[in-house]
């Protein structure tokens, strides 16, 4: 089987972005420790929007066919819910192919740096996560122009 990242020498440099989201599901006394900023690894929101950014610029570093881009801007919200903490991120750029796969990344390591802060306070006397699940990964937008289009 051949292996092969794609060609994109002839296509056009073009404005692109994308925006993805995605949730963490967490029991409720654990949502309220990240709430009031108690939790002993510190900040979850604050870990999971850093480890975002850079998880977008080093998408090319896990995803094998990913090609090198020039990440003009990564922005990451956070919305704590009543069952679960939902992440969105958009990530720009003027590039010759899409930054789909650097947002659905930013998402999934902002999730998991997420999860990593708060196991702790999931896990149930036997040392496992019955209700901790990270769930709704997907693009929610995709964009491609011209610039001044």
């Amino acid at each position: 089987m051949d292996i092969r990242q794609a060609d994109i020498s002839a296509k056009p440099v073009l404005f692109r972005e994308a925006t993805a989201s995605g949730r963490i599901v967490l029991k409720p006394e654990t949502l309220r420790l990240v709430k009031e900023g108690r939790l002993e690894k510190g900040d979850a929101i604050s870990i999971s929007k850093t480890m975002a950014v850079l998880a977008a610029k080093k998408t090319p570093d896990v995803l094998a066919l990913c090609h090198p881009l020039r990440i003009e801007g990564t922005e990451v919200e956070t919305k704590l819910n009543e069952d679960s903490i939902e992440v969105r991120v958009t990530v720009t750029a003027h590039e010759k192919t899409g930054v789909e796969m650097e947002a659905l990344t930013a998402v999934s390591i902002a999730l998991l740096n997420i999860w990593d802060a708060t196991k702790a306070y999931e896990k149930d006397e036997r040392g496992q996560y019955p209700s901790t699940r990270i769930e709704d990964i997907r693009v929610l937008k995709k964009v491609k122009r011209i610039e001044g289009s």
